[in-house]
Parts: C-alpha cells; structure tokens; sequence
C-alpha cells in the first residue's frame, strides 16, 4: 500500500481531532472548532483554493479510517463535517474581512484622487495597484441620473463589466462619487469615455454624462472630475441639449464668468429694466432665451415657447422698448445675448451676487 500523502500545513492537527472524536462519538469541542477557523483564515489570507484544502481534509479522514474500530464511519463522517464546516467558516470569513479592506482601500483612494487630499507621489505609487498611471495625462467622465449610484449597484456593476468586457486592461478606473457614475482613462483613449458615456446614458434611463479635457499628473484627475463636474452643472443651469456634454465645448462660459462682478454689472445695466414688465422679467428672459437658442427664427422661439409669433413679436418690441435693444439688431443683438447667458449663468433675476 502506497505511503498517505503528508497532510499540508493547514490540515496539520485535523487527523488527531478526528481520532479523538470519533473515540467516544462526541462532538468536536469548541476550542477544535476555533482551531480548524483560525486555519481556515490563515489559508484564506495565504490565497489557498478552498476546493483543494476541503481535499486535503478528506485525505486527513481516510488516513484515519483505518486507525478506528469497525462501525465507527458514521461518527468520522459527522466529526469531518464539522471540522471542514469550521474551516470553511474561517475561510470565508477571511475572505469577506480582505474584501470589505480591499473596498475601504479602493474608496480611500478614490476619495483621495478625486480631491487630491494626498501627496501626488505617494497617490502615484498606489494607483497602480488600481490600474492606473498617473504619469500620463487622464480625462474623466461623469455620468448623473435621476437617482443616486454607489459602488455594488446593479447599474454601477453593469458598466464596470461592460466596459471592462469591451477594453480589458486599459487602465481604466471606474467608480462612483457622491451618487454619481466616474469613468476614469487615459487621455489617448477616448473611445472608452465615449462608450461609458454611451453605457451610461442607457443605464441610467436617459441621465447625462460631462466628459473633460485630458490633463496631466496626479493633479490632472482631478482638475479632470471638477471639470466635468462643472459641465453638468454648466447644462443644468443653462439648460442644454444633449445627454453628452464635452468640457472643451463650453469654454466660454468660464471665461464669461471669470470676471463675475463684471458680468453681474453687465447683466443688471442691459437687462435690469425688464423688472418694470407686468409679470416681472422672467418671461421676457424667456422669451430672448428662446429667440436666441432658436438662432433668431421668430417662427421656431414661438413654437418653443408655445406662443403665438404675433405674442412673441409683441415681447420682443415690449424687450426693445424696456431696454432700448433691439434683439433684431445685429449690434444689439451681442450684448443682449452675452447678458443674457450671463443671467442664466448667475440666476438672475433671482440673484446677481
């Protein structure tokens, strides 16, 4: 008969609590039980397969079969589902701890990325642990819906495997932030923020995704996630089109606003007599909105602002009058619409602060 195989380090002791136990048919005490979970930890955190230590366990029984009296496999059988019962336990509860650690990592990095709460050098070296290069220039995509998303979602997860599927191992890094969807990539790669975009939009039931210009270092993440965070908040304000906004479109609303005092001072001196119309002067903002966004087509700003042309007419004679601007006029017609998108930019009439 061929010598028994010597049992691994993490079966060590199971055949003498087997015999033990199986000497008197008792169950195995709990000071065994905790042994066999101690050792089933230690083989979770050493990345055992459970399926070959479980094996291994079986090998420890039949090396004991042999040493028991006759009659006794009914009490061998119930001591070894006991001890891999512990030791499973053990294993995944290991298991579970290294995965809750791994999410704690994983979301302090994110956190850290994002804000750039950290040293650039020290957030460099644990970034490649998650995939990423922070020596390249990134871009990054955000994508909002009408509910909240976190990690675990079933639409966050769906993405990820989605994306994943499509690119493998690009260094792309994928994560939410505050209820919404972030698509990290190198900058090169656009494709992949297209197809997150694409992903999303569908995902989320029609939300919207802000992608940023590519930017260079640590740093450039997350001057990359605040950019694309304004856009969203870019087309929120100003009510744009399209479930796809690209930062590098809309440069020139931080630019209007760089100097807000000035633009303010711009907004109440053009616009500021439109506060003497019946009804205040947010239906007449409205309907230069719609005239301008319409490219000064009296028939479509009508149709937009479910108006008569006769009725939009009248406003836009009621604006020339209260103003002195005609917005027919070419050379008005700038400095009423620059005003304009600045109202929509501060929420004026609201607030010009």
């Amino acid at each position: 008969m061929a010598e028994a195989a010597a049992p691994t380090e993490h079966v060590v002791g199971c055949a003498e609590i087997l015999l033990d136990a199986c000497a008197t048919g008792r169950r195995l005490t709990r000071d065994e039980l905790e042994s066999r979970r101690a050792q089933g930890a230690r083989a979770a955190d050493a990345g055992l397969a459970l399926r070959g230590l479980i094996r291994d366990h079986l090998a420890a029984a039949r090396e004991v079969h042999p040493r028991l009296p006759s009659g006794s496999v009914g009490p061998l059988l119930a001591a070894v589902e006991q001890a891999v019962d512990a030791f499973a336990e053990g294993y995944e509860r290991a298991q579970h701890q290294a995965v809750r650690q791994e999410e704690a990592a994983r979301r302090e990095f994110v956190d850290d990325l994002l804000y750039g709460r950290c040293d650039l050098g020290r957030l460099a070296e644990r970034a490649e642990r998650f995939g990423l290069r922070l020596s390249q220039a990134h871009a990054v995509a955000v994508a909002e819906g009408s509910e909240p998303y976190g990690d675990g979602y079933p639409v966050a997860r769906g993405i990820e495997e989605t994306v994943l599927a499509r690119f493998g191992n690009r260094q792309i890094l994928l994560t939410t932030k505050d209820g919404r969807l972030i698509c990290v990539a190198p900058g090169d790669q656009p494709d992949v923020l297209a197809y997150f975009a694409k992903q999303a939009y569908a995902a989320t039931d029609g939300g919207r995704v802000a992608i940023s210009r590519s930017h260079s270092g640590a740093g450039g993440v997350v001057h990359a996630y605040e950019e694309a965070l304004n856009a969203l908040d870019l087309a929120e304000r100003m009510g744009l089109e399209g479930p796809v906004l690209h930062s590098a479109d809309l440069l020139v609303y931080p630019v209007l606003t760089r100097d807000r005092q000035a633009m303010a001072e711009l907004v109440e001196s053009v616009l500021g007599p439109l506060r003497q119309a019946r009804g205040g002067a947010q239906p007449l903002l409205d309907t230069l909105t719609a005239y301008f966004d319409s490219g000064c087509v009296a028939t479509e700003a009508a149709r937009r602002l479910s108006l008569s042309v006769r009725a939009l007419t009248y406003r836009l004679e009621r604006i020339h009058t209260l103003t002195a601007a005609d917005p027919a006029d070419p050379h008005n017609r700038y400095t009423l619409q620059t005003a304009v998108i600045g109202a929509r930019l501060l929420g004026w009439p609201d607030t010009v602060a």
